[in-house]
């Protein structure tokens, strides 16, 4: 049998050399092959040998550890990770679906690109500020999780389902939307803040954007979300 060990404190020639006679010298060992570059030992032996055992036939200079496996499974892992965080925000993307498709609709003949961002972000505000408003009680406090305003100030998170109601309806109607553009660049840039921190700083909590209705992790789904606002209000604006 050969088992591959990682080896350190190995500098030179002379200590390759070193390393490789005192395993070899060890019972039950056929033959020893040591790698200075990559601080490795191969070796074959005749039945197990015990990496104490190993270690004690070597100087104190050096330190031997037997390689970590590699887990064969854990692409697979990372891939039933990665399909049960998509499906978690499966809501999300459908509603966001709809908003697009609808948008795109209201302005279609002729096609208006103004009118169709107009329409977006009216009907984004409408239909988040909606699931939120279904637990008025619970938003809150899931909203100053990560929200810096709502952290500072909790009334705004009791607040805040209905400013996007009143601009859901001011883009809708368009009505006195400069004002609107203003106040979502400002309101979504300091949840963007709060949502990047969250994000940096790898924490798991959940995600507001729907309120408590539905149970969605915040992701980086979250900050396109909300800068995908931003960058229309300042095409907008500009």
């Amino acid at each position: 049998m050969t088992h591959k060990y990682n080896v350190t404190g190995m500098t030179c020639s002379g200590c390759k050399a070193s390393v490789e006679k005192s395993l070899a010298a060890l019972a039950n060992v056929d033959k020893v092959e040591v790698d200075l570059n990559n601080s490795t030992a191969t070796i074959t032996m005749q039945k197990h040998i015990e990496v104490d055992t190993l270690q004690n036939a070597l100087s104190d200079k050096y330190t031997i550890s037997e390689q970590e496996a590699k887990n064969v499974f854990k692409s697979t892992e990372t891939i039933e990770e990665k399909k049960s965080e998509l499906k978690q925000l499966f809501p999300l993307f459908l509603i966001l679906g709809y908003i697009i498709i609808a948008s795109a609709l209201l302005n279609v003949k002729p096609w208006n690109i103004e009118g169709f961002m107009l329409d977006f972000m009216g009907l984004f505000y409408i239909v988040f500020s909606f699931f939120k408003l279904l637990d008025l009680k619970g938003f809150p406090q899931s909203f100053r999780m990560y929200d810096p305003l709502a952290k500072a100030v909790p009334a705004y998170g009791w607040v805040y389902p209905f400013i996007e109601v009143v601009l859901g309806l001011m883009f809708l109607m368009r009505f006195q939307i400069d004002i609107a553009l203003i106040v979502t660049l400002v309101i979504l840039g300091i949840t963007t803040f709060g949502v990047t921190k969250t994000l940096l700083d790898k924490k798991s909590i959940q995600c507001a954007c729907l309120g408590t209705a539905l149970k969605l992790p915040m992701t980086k789904a979250t900050f396109i979300e909300n800068a995908i606002m931003i960058v229309m209000a300042i095409f907008m604006i500009i």
